[in-house]
C-alpha cells in the first residue's frame, strides 16, 4: 500500500469510528448539573438598575432593564472585533475597544464601528431572580 492510500484509509477508519454522540443511542453527558429551576442563575433582578444593566464578563452576557421589570440580556461580546463590554450606562452598553455603544432596549447599534447589533441571549425572569436559559 502506498503512503497516500495509506493516509486516506487511516483517515476513513478514523470517521467511521466518530459519531455526533458516540453511539447513536444516548446522548453526550453533561459536566454540569441539571437545572431545576428553568436554567442557570445569574442574579438578582434587584441586582440590575433600571435604565441600565449588569455585565456577567465570564458568562459573556449583559443584562439590561430599559423599563421597569422588563429584563432583556445580550452577548456581551461587541460585534466589531470580539472584545469584551464593559459598562452600561446613559442608556447604552459600551465596548471598551473602539466605542461602539448598544441600546440597552434591543442591543442595537447607538454608535459604531459594530456593524451589527449584540444577539439576545434567552433568560428567565423567575421569584426575583434572573436564570440563563
Amino acid at each position: 500500500m502506498n503512503r497516500r492510500a495509506l493516509l486516506a484509509s487511516t483517515a476513513l477508519a478514523a470517521l467511521a469510528g466518530c459519531s455526533k454522540y458516540g453511539d447513536e443511542t444516548s446522548p453526550p453527558a453533561s459536566s454540569a448539573p441539571p437545572a431545576s429551576n428553568g436554567g442557570e442563575p445569574l442574579t438578582k433582578t434587584s441586582d440590575v438598575p433600571v435604565g441600565g444593566g449588569k455585565i456577567f464578563a465570564d458568562k459573556k452576557v449583559v443584562v439590561t432593564q430599559p423599563t421597569q421589570g422588563d429584563f432583556k440580556a445580550f452577548s456581551a461580546v461587541c460585534t466589531h472585533q470580539g472584545c469584551t463590554v464593559s459598562t452600561v450606562s446613559g442608556g447604552t452598553i459600551n465596548c471598551p475597544c473602539h466605542g461602539s455603544k448598544f441600546r440597552i432596549a434591543d442591543a442595537s447599534v447607538a454608535a459604531g464601528p459594530a456593524p451589527r447589533p449584540l444577539p439576545a441571549q434567552p433568560i428567565t425572569v423567575k421569584n426575583g431572580e434572573i436564570l440563563l436559559a
